[in-house]
């Protein structure tokens, strides 16, 4: 999956998400527009199957018993349960009528297992559609519809000229899900303040999609409806109620003020974030203390203060970025920020995307960058 990318720049920023919307909302609609009724469907592969019976008597060579797979896995994926047991009787009555009236071996033993084998797996398939209510791909549909809200939670605002931010999500194995997910506002103080919590969520891949599309709606709620302390204890307790055998998460939230650059880290069980000094040309280590997500009722969260200056640069990432079996944590931030130094003298420019594909350690682990720029 490509890289999911939100960089502020002031001169394409709301354009970019304005066709983005476009296209999205076009997407939507033409996904659910083309899906046929399920009586137009179950006509015409009705049809197919009167041809499948009636063409072996042309040419016997070229349209074979097995035709009959086609119209079994079209009205897999259109039709309802129903319809398609109806379009099964119209293939068992095809293959006994091909069996009195035709070449004895023309309906081979072996033709007809593998249309029973196909037929079962097809309907093994459309019985988990089915339960859904869903006809049709609309299923997949919806899929495509909650990645793309879940992506929507992590655009960034935008920002005044002098900030810009830059977010990567990398899934493991290049899925589409990922456990890893960003939510971001500019609410409270009259838009003066950015706020951004990067989250990870227990498991990998598909395993913590589901969980993380839920949370990400969630805690897009509660960001910038609390204050900046109150949203991990807020986001602790909502885990908690969930009640999830393998519900915990870790996170880092950070809140700056965009007038004064000054800004609080708050961790829950998440690696450090590092923040750039300018001045002195070091990275500082910025590592606040709080329990993961999910696991202690009434958790308390201690945050961190700090000044982003013009030229510093504040460096969020996920344990995908550090974490390898084996080895200590700290190896892992190394090499990290040995990577971001390589961006210094390119102004850290597509920064986030450089950091991820440069120094990510585990790449069966998602992976996320958040890069927050002052100039």
């Amino acid at each position: 999956m490509a890289d999911t990318r939100r960089s502020q720049q002031p001169h394409r920023g709301r354009w970019s998400r304005r066709l983005g919307r476009v296209g999205r909302q076009f997407t939507r609609w033409l996904r659910h527009s083309l899906v046929p009724s399920d009586g137009f469907v179950f006509v015409l592969l009705l049809g197919m199957v009167t041809a499948c019976g009636l063409l072996p008597a042309v040419d016997g060579s070229w349209f074979p018993v097995t035709t009959l797979v086609i119209p079994i896995v079209i009205g897999g994926l259109l039709l309802r349960m129903s319809s398609l047991l109806l379009l099964y009787g119209a293939c068992a009555g095809v293959l006994v009528a091909q069996e009195r009236t035709r070449d004895p071996n023309h309906v081979t033993p072996g033709g007809v297992v593998v249309i029973a084998l196909v037929a079962f797996m097809v309907l093994f398939v459309a019985r988990y559609r089915t339960r859904l209510g869903l006809q049709g791909t609309r299923g997949e549909s919806m899929l495509f519809d909650l990645r793309d809200r879940l992506r929507a939670h992590g655009l960034v605002p935008e920002l005044p000229p002098q900030w810009e931010t830059d977010v990567v999500l990398r899934p493991a194995g290049g899925q589409a899900f990922s456990g890893d997910f960003v939510v971001a506002t500019r609410g409270r103080r009259g838009g003066r303040t950015l706020e951004i919590a990067l989250v990870d969520v227990s498991g990998k891949g598909l395993d913590a999609g589901t969980r993380a599309l839920l949370l990400s709606g969630a805690f897009g709620g509660l960001l910038g409806s609390l204050p900046a302390r109150g949203f991990l204890p807020a986001a602790n307790e909502y885990l908690i109620r969930q009640g999830w055998d393998e519900g915990f998460a870790t996170a880092v939230h950070i809140a700056v003020d965009l007038e004064t650059g000054d800004y609080e880290l708050l961790s829950a069980g998440h690696p450090p974030g590092a923040h750039w000094v300018a001045g002195t040309g070091t990275w500082d280590i910025r590592e606040a203390e709080g329990p993961l997500l999910g696991i202690i009722p009434g958790a308390e969260f201690d945050g961190v203060r700090g000044v982003l200056g013009p030229g510093d640069a504040l460096l969020l990432f996920t344990d995908g970025m550090v974490e390898v079996p084996g080895q200590d944590i700290a190896v892992g931030i190394d090499r990290l920020l040995g990577e971001a130094d390589r961006l210094i003298a390119d102004d850290f420019k597509d920064g986030a995307r450089r950091i991820v594909d440069t120094a990510g350690a585990n790449l069966a682990d998602d992976r996320a960058v958040v890069l927050i720029r002052r100039h």
